[in-house]
């Protein structure tokens, strides 16, 4: 099997990339080169920027691939721009929308890949929806082979799971309070990016899933409460939590108010009955308490990857003092 990844070396991406080597899959990439994170060996690296369309064309030239996935598409524009470039070179298109598209709040849980897609609080979101509103036009009037995936929060160890990153990881350390949205009860779903690889691959040259919509995650369901506190654990130190209601922290760092109004407030836990169906092997093996201690480790490691934010580490104080 031929395969395209447009990108490929980020965070969700990476895992999937490493794992398609493993399976013997005639594996190419097509990105600028200039990720921190470096390509698989034996993957076979075409340098373009997708963007540029006459270096991408020169550089695609000659080539077929049996699946292209597009891990960098947000926009409309940049999707159409995928089904003229690949329109009869491929058997299978790829899109990585996002679960942030689904009804935002959820009428009800879990979430099913029926559940409609409607995200008033986040551009991002709406963005995504609009993408795959042409893809499944496409795949209607003309039977393009698209498959459409939908991640969750999916981490690997370089990513903290809060707005903050690092600059909460190192409060936490200090002893200082934490600030957590809402009373931290809500549902989260936190999905290592090696475990997303076995149910995303299984979906490549997959004839069942074309014309289909699939979120892969987890099924641990945590409270954001348990979260912190895994993080903290893994630190070994204790999160001196405070919560602050979302709207007040939007209403005083507007930068976090679209994910956190339009995503993080909300439970979103899901059925992965569909993935599992058409993947059997798919199952997720790394629990948070282990991912959190993945993390910690990479942050605590020597010289430390992290940096403080100085904006990020006053507001956390104010907001905190509220």
């Amino acid at each position: 099997m031929k395969v395209l990844f447009i990108g490929g070396t980020g965070i969700i991406s990476s895992a999937c990339s490493a794992l398609a080597v493993r399976q013997g899959i005639d594996f190419y990439l097509l990105n600028r080169g200039k990720s921190k994170r470096p390509a698989p060996e034996g993957a076979k690296i075409l340098h373009a920027d997708i963007s540029d369309s006459a270096a991408t064309a020169e550089a695609l030239k000659g080539h077929e691939f049996d699946t292209v996935v597009d891990w960098i598409a947000f926009v409309p524009s940049q999707v159409q721009r995928d089904l003229d470039l690949f329109r009869g070179r491929t058997g299978q298109y790829v899109f990585i929308s996002s679960a942030s598209a689904y009804q935002t709040p959820p009428s009800r849980l879990p979430v099913l890949e029926s559940t409609p897609l409607d995200n008033p609080f986040w551009e991002y979101s709406r963005n995504k929806i609009a993408c795959e509103e042409l893809l499944i036009q496409a795949y209607r009037t003309e039977q393009y082979p698209v498959t459409i995936v939908r991640p969750s929060h999916t981490y690997d160890r370089t990513l903290l799971p809060f707005d903050y990153g690092y600059t909460t990881l190192k409060r936490m350390i200090d002893g200082k309070p934490v600030v957590v949205p809402g009373d931290g009860t809500s549902l989260w779903t936190l999905t290592h990016h090696a475990d997303f690889a076995k149910g995303f691959n299984g979906l490549l040259g997959n004839s069942g899933a074309i014309g289909e919509a699939f979120h892969i995650t987890n099924d641990e369901w945590l409270t954001w409460n348990q979260i912190y506190d895994l993080v903290a654990a893994a630190a070994g130190v204790e999160a001196r939590k405070v919560h602050v209601a979302s709207d007040v922290i939007a209403k005083h760092d507007p930068e976090r108010a679209p994910g956190l109004l339009g995503d993080k407030m909300h439970s979103m836990v899901f059925d992965n009955s569909k993935i599992k169906r058409l993947v059997p092997p798919f199952i997720c093996e790394v629990p948070f308490s282990r991912g959190a201690r993945e993390i910690v480790d990479y942050f605590l490691s020597d010289p430390s990857p992290g940096v403080v934010d100085a904006r990020q580490d006053a507001m956390e104080d104010r907001l905190a003092s509220l």
